[in-house]
């Protein structure tokens, strides 16, 4: 299994946007998705809500609610097939919490915008991930992705220029594009959409899909720690799934590590 954080502590880089088009992704390529949103504003839950019944499932949890008729550890059980886990984290994320959110992640995506305080805070992100949350750059975990960019302009150039400095890949640049808008408000994804539509997106996504692919997936075994402390002390608190198929055995978050 993989699994996938969207992170960027900056509200509106783009970290929904991404963890839905994924998880859309993997449920049309035939994979067994889930969806576990951390942001109390709740916009992927949101998303899989207005999907359609014929659509392929993604099995969600919203994880940024409470749920007093049942226990944390119960309501964050993803599915035993789950083959992908995309986690959408919220919005000024305290740095001490990145060790939990990131452990045994496979992939570490985090979306910057063309703008003087994105650039600035993607740096400091990225300055946690590797001196608190001790992600290392030779695992090739840490991925930058490029946001509604508009090539050719000076703060493209900009952009570009600091994400070298960084020795952090850069393994795309999505375009502004209503597409992404479309696919939000009608609970789908760029790779649901009629291919004539989107065939330009479709084509930026397909460095990010490459590099995933290459990433160590993980193996689900009990009594390895992940994000569970969090979880515990109430930072994030979790909910029961918001759409999961009857019956499908569980796992805690908490028992996943990496295989091999």
């Amino acid at each position: 299994m993989q699994k996938i954080v969207l992170l960027n502590p900056k509200g509106g880089s783009g970290k929904t946007t991404i963890a839905t088009n994924l998880a859309s992704y993997f449920a049309v390529s035939g994979l067994r998705p889930t969806l576990m949103d951390l942001d109390a504003q709740g916009s992927s839950t949101r998303w899989l809500s207005k999907r359609a019944k014929g659509q392929q499932p993604i099995h969600g949890i919203a994880g940024y609610e409470r749920n007093s008729r049942v226990t944390r550890s119960f309501a964050t059980r993803l599915p035993l097939d789950t083959e992908r886990l995309v986690i959408d984290t919220p919005a000024a994320l305290e740095p001490q919490n990145l060790p939990d959110i990131t452990r045994n992640a496979t992939a570490i995506l985090v979306p910057v915008l063309p703008s003087d305080i994105d650039i600035h805070a993607a740096a400091k992100c990225i300055s946690d991930l590797l001196l608190i949350a001790k992600v290392k750059r030779e695992d090739q975990r840490i991925a930058v992705i490029a946001n509604r960019v508009k090539k050719n302009t000076l703060m493209y150039k900009s952009l570009m220029r600091f994400l070298e400095t960084l020795q952090i890949p850069v393994v795309t640049t999505l375009r502004d594009s209503q597409n992404y808008i479309r696919a939000a408000e009608t609970g789908t994804g760029l790779y649901e959409m009629k291919p004539y539509l989107v065939r330009e997106d479709l084509d930026q996504w397909l460095p990010l899909i490459g590099w995933l692919e290459q990433r160590t997936p993980l193996t689900l075994q009990p009594g390895a720690p992940a994000m569970t402390s969090i979880l515990r002390a109430g930072a994030i608190a979790p909910t029961a799934p918001a759409t999961a198929a009857a019956a499908t055995p569980t796992l805690p978050v908490g028992q996943l590590t990496v295989d091999g």
